[in-house]
């Protein structure tokens, strides 16, 4: 649990400079709420009237906001303005970073492109500024969690609903209409800053195009599709933004990268998801880093960890840091959903969060990583028989590649009779199953027969299609067939399971001896 690990590395760390830690926290399932992992240990919610309590009673020198999430961020402001020395980012600073019209401008004057966006109060405004800006739209309340009421809007026909339903989840707070970039790559940079200097952990390539939450996207590090141009241009933006926005401790990126060019999504001055991932993946401390940092300690700190060691090493005098790059071995991240214990719901990857969990998977090839990563997430990638293949139009001509080299390494191939047509087209046989909705046999009697190992199947918005998709991924959901909804994920799945029939068997290491090979 990403705030877990974040805070528990924050007590570990002061607690070994000589601070006297007190914890907050009302959740059982962590360790942060183990008796030895802080000095003193609050059970309480984070309200401002307990948190301001508490402070007051233990006579407390500061609060860390960063690493708990949207919750304590929200009280940061009202916790200031009691008393409470907010240590790190202040909370002004960090108000500012989700002040849409400031941050807007600022991404503006550093000379960085953004998405065409504006800000609905109503269903009348969000028409408008949907019509000015061009569909598709991504329309998201502002100021939820895991990205409650966000989605893709790609026609007028279905603003109404996605709107009403945002303005339910923003209560009251405005909704905000951004220009969605179809067919970008999707990045997660995490970095630590003492307010001068900065430090990027690691920058993360989402496996699946944008528009998919980052919680729920696999993601790989280091990144295969970006240009060391186009790296540098990361690092660069990345310490302008720490600069701008005076962050001391954590701060997460989110950018888009379409036709070599880097667009701004978000910045987040705290804590992200990623933390925890990036410190495992490079073998860097973020989170011990970070709460240094916000009690005063300067980049690079005299912390015994060895990657630091390396990292001061490598710097001299005036240097900035180096972008971490683990050339040795590829670390994928992947979610885990929780789709077989809600039969019917809509298998689908989007702007909502849907993930309950997440697993890590480390190898020296990048398709390794992600075949391993499969493993781990209970959806491992069959080694034979046949794959049911129903794409949309746009995807075919990829998908047609993928089938070939399915068919080299042995397996069958069902498909829709578009998608089958379609293929025999290009010299790939299949065999032609009718859509759900159309007639049998279809790919549900085929599943329950045993005759399909593997679903791909690309999303549909809707239509005949979309109601197909919802049943064909159920229905392979509860038989236990793996489903693949994007062609980013097709394509890695793909080259996993050619690495796994080139080499035969899947090597493990530990952690640490992959970090010992930085």
């Amino acid at each position: 649990i990403e705030f877990d690990w974040c805070c528990c590395h924050a007590a570990f760390s002061l607690r070994k400079r000589g601070y006297e830690v007190v914890m907050v926290n009302s959740n059982p399932e962590t360790v942060s709420t183990d008796y030895d992992t802080s000095d003193k240990l609050y059970f309480e919610p984070l309200t401002f009237e307990d948190v301001m309590e508490i402070y007051d009673r233990e006579k407390c020198d500061g609060v860390i906001v960063q690493y708990g999430g949207q919750t304590p961020l929200n009280l940061a402001e009202k916790l200031e303005k009691a008393g409470a020395k907010i240590v790190g980012t202040s909370p002004k600073d960090i108000a500012l970073a989700e002040d849409r019209d400031f941050f807007r401008a600022l991404v503006a004057e550093i000379g960085m492109k953004q998405p065409a966006s504006g800000i609905a109060h109503s269903i009348e405004d969000a028409r408008r500024i949907a019509k000015e800006i061009g569909y598709p739209v991504l329309v998201r309340p502002s100021f939820v969690l895991g990205g409650r009421g966000m989605a893709i809007v790609y026609r007028e026909s279905e603003l109404d609903s996605y709107v009403s339903e945002a303005v339910a989840a923003s209560e009251g707070k405005p909704i905000l209409i951004d220009k969605f970039l179809e067919h970008a790559i999707e990045l997660d940079v995490d970095a630590v800053s003492d307010g001068e200097t900065t430090m990027i952990g690691a920058i993360l390539e989402h496996i699946e195009a944008a528009g998919c939450h980052s919680g729920d996207a696999a993601a790989i590090t280091p990144p295969v599709n970006l240009s060391d141009k186009t790296l540098a241009e990361v690092k660069r933006y990345t310490e302008i933004f720490a600069k701008r926005l005076n962050v001391v401790g954590l701060m997460n990126l989110q950018l888009a990268v379409k036709d070599g060019e880097i667009w701004m999504i978000e910045v987040n001055p705290r804590a992200s998801r990623t933390v925890p991932f990036v410190s495992k993946a490079t073998g860097i401390p973020l989170a011990d880093l970070g709460a240094l940092a916000m009690v005063g300690e300067k980049l690079p700190v005299s912390h015994s960890h060895p990657a630091l060691s390396r990292l001061r090493r490598s710097l001299r005098s005036g240097d900035t840091f180096p972008i971490p790059h683990s050339p040795n071995y590829y670390c994928v991240k992947e979610a885990v959903f929780p789709y077989v214990k809600f039969p019917g719901a809509k298998i689908t990857l989007s702007p909502e969060m849907k993930s309950t969990g997440e697993v890590m998977a480390i190898d020296p090839d990048r398709f390794g990583a992600y075949y391993k990563s499969q493993v781990a997430c209970s959806s491992p990638l069959p080694k034979r028989g046949n794959v049911f293949l129903s794409v949309r139009d746009e995807d075919k001509p990829q998908v047609a590649e993928l089938a070939a080299k399915l068919k080299e390494l042995g397996f069958g191939i069902y498909a829709t009779l578009g998608t089958s047509t379609y293929l025999w087209g290009h010299g790939i046989e299949s065999r032609a199953a009718f859509r759900i909705s159309r007639g049998r046999p279809n790919a549900i009697d085929l599943i329950r027969k045993g005759e399909i190992q593997w679903v791909v199947n690309t999303s549909e918005s809707d239509g005949e299609a979309s109601g197909d998709s919802v049943q064909l991924r159920s229905a392979s959901v509860a038989a236990g067939v793996p489903v693949t909804t994007t062609l980013a994920g097709f394509a890695a799945a793909v080259g996993g399971l050619d690495d796994f029939a080139h080499y035969g068997e899947v090597s493990v290491c530990t952690l640490q001896e992959y970090h010992a090979r930085l």
